[in-house]
């Protein structure tokens, strides 16, 4: 889901509230963590669930304007990024870029830190035994006043056998900003092409990614997923334990009809049998999200005594499992420990936030690398990979796949994985066809508040419904609904009309339908999400009182 994310301030225990919440975009705040609203290149479809900003009606709708735009020159295949500064119909011509021979570039990537020194980025490469490498980097360089990101080579010496981060960047920042750091991307030679997009955009100043295709090889030669080493013995980096190739390209979420996908070069995976993911009790609240953020408007993360506090709360009101998003602010350390403390289970998250998802993102490696090394698996119920990612236009069907593959190979835990998309993602053939078979449950969001036809006591039935088509996309496996709720203020949204009462009869109904199977969303309600979108709802998603939670 979606929506904008208020500046917050950090504290220095981990990454600040807007920097989570930047991560954990769904179909409201705590779901749009981005400054930018991004509607992906999507079909617009007659019902709706998903991004709110993109779908529901005005009211009153706004006469559309329709408006051709110019494309800025590209010259790598990187997403396009188009601003649409008015409400209307935007049409967004296609493009083609030809690349005649591999190409490596610095593209540089956006994250949210706290006040502090960080350290981010480098290659992150694996070795067995001692050896000295050599490969590239990203780092900036600066001349007469310009800085640009360039690719250079370093030789690393590894004493010994384990995990390297190599040429990483350093930065200090005195209060919660937003750096840019380059990184390593790889091209190889072919024709990428960005197809037309024709999109409706209900909000102002929305901010459109358009994706390429994959590329028409121009040569037989097969695509480099790697750096290889200068040396012996051989060199194995994270991305190469994955099953579908590493490097990937951005392509469009939804295939026009007329385009053929037998062109593409991502190989279908084999299908696994389903693994039965975790539930509750029938008529009882089974989970429900939690972020540990400060619900003030400053924002920031939670002490270990309040996260405590807050966990204790949920396991006395009877709620057995929380939904987690990433690992900032000491999820795993504060949460992790309050419910090793008081009996919770845990879904944990990795989560995507940018445009291309694989594992050597640095921020995908990190939040991999911390879960391997907490690895308290007794603890964690499933593992969601990716939050909406597809949807927001951050992975495509065969990036997703390919992380959540190389997710399970790194990582010790043998119970079920998925990830989260909202039901008409997962209702997409390419989708589907290849996501199904390395997960072992469906995951969908499903939010019954953004279906303007229904009112807060058919909530549990319009969830209900979401959940048997789901539990019918992937043979032999399970449906889960991992978000779902009602906000207690804000603007209505046809037959939806949200508030105190409406929300405790939504929840009712929700809990009552599939309340063993769904993870309710959210907690606490934050003020210091965005109070300013269209349903003005943002900040009112909390449902702790109506589940009987003191906090």
């Amino acid at each position: 889901m979606k929506a904008t994310l208020a500046a917050v301030a950090a504290l220095a225990a981990g990454a600040s509230a807007g920097s989570v919440h930047h991560k954990h975009g769904h179909a409201h705040a705590k779901k749009g963590y981005e400054a930018e609203e991004t509607c992906g290149c999507t079909t617009v479809y007659s019902t709706y669930y998903g991004e709110p900003t993109l779908i529901f009606p005005s009211v009153p709708a706004p006469a559309p304007t329709t408006t051709t735009v110019s494309t800025t020159e590209v010259v790598v295949p990187t997403p396009i990024a188009q601003t649409c500064p008015t409400t209307g119909v935007y049409t967004f011509p296609a493009t083609t870029v030809t690349l005649t021979d591999s190409t490596t570039v610095a593209v540089p990537y956006t994250t949210s830190v706290p006040a502090g020194t960080h350290t981010l980025g480098g290659v992150t490469t694996v070795v067995t035994t001692a050896t000295t490498i050599v490969c590239p980097y990203a780092t900036v360089s600066t001349s007469e006043g310009v800085t640009t990101s360039v690719i250079e080579s370093t030789t690393y010496v590894c004493p010994s056998a384990g995990t390297y981060t190599i040429a990483p960047t350093t930065t200090t920042v005195t209060e919660g900003t937003t750096v840019t750091i380059p990184s390593v991307t790889s091209y190889p030679a072919g024709t990428y092409t960005q197809p037309e997009v024709v999109t409706t955009i209900y909000e102002t100043s929305t901010v459109v990614y358009c994706p390429f295709d994959i590329p028409t090889p121009s040569t037989s030669e097969a695509v480099p997923t790697t750096y290889v080493a200068e040396t012996t013995p051989v060199v194995t980096y994270p991305v190469e334990t994955t099953t579908v190739p590493a490097v990937t390209y951005p392509v469009t979420t939804v295939v026009p009809e007329s385009s053929s996908t037998s062109t593409k070069s991502t190989p279908t995976p084999s299908n696994s049998p389903g693994k039965t993911p975790g539930q509750g009790v029938p008529g009882k609240p089974w989970a429900v999200t939690y972020t540990p953020y400060e619900t003030s408007s400053n924002g920031g993360c939670k002490t270990q005594a309040q996260v405590n506090s807050d966990i204790a709360a949920i396991a006395a009101a009877g709620v057995t499992t929380i939904r987690v998003y990433s690992t900032d602010c000491s999820t795993l350390e504060f949460v992790g420990g309050a419910c090793e403390a008081h009996g919770i289970k845990m879904i944990l998250g990795i989560f995507v936030d940018e445009p291309g998802c694989d594992a050597s993102n640095p921020s995908v490696t990190e939040q991999i690398s911390a879960i391997k090394a907490w690895g308290k698996w007794d603890l964690v119920e499933l593992i969601s990979v990716g939050n909406e990612a597809v949807l927001h236009g951050y992975c495509t069907p065969s990036e997703l796949a390919g992380l959540i593959s190389t997710t399970k190979s790194q990582l010790s835990y043998t119970g079920p994985y998925s990830t989260a998309e909202t039901v008409n993602i997962w209702q997409q053939s390419e989708f589907s066809a290849l996501i199904c078979p390395v997960v072992d449950f469906v995951g969908a969001n499903a939010h019954a508040f953004f279906n303007t036809e229904t009112t807060a006591d058919q909530a549990g039935d319009f969830v209900k419904g979401q959940l048997d088509i789901i539990s019918n996309i992937c043979s032999g496996k399970e449906g889960r609904i991992m978000e779902t709720g009602w906000p207690s203020a804000g603007q209505a949204l046809g037959l939806a009309v949200p508030g105190v009462s409406q929300q405790a009869a939504a929840i009712k109904s929700i809990v009552k339908a599939v309340g063993d199977k769904a993870v309710l969303f959210s907690l606490t309600s934050d003020a210091w999400k965005d109070g300013n979108t269209q349903c003005q709802c943002e900040q009112h998603w909390g449902c702790a009182s109506v589940l009987g939670i003191s906090i």
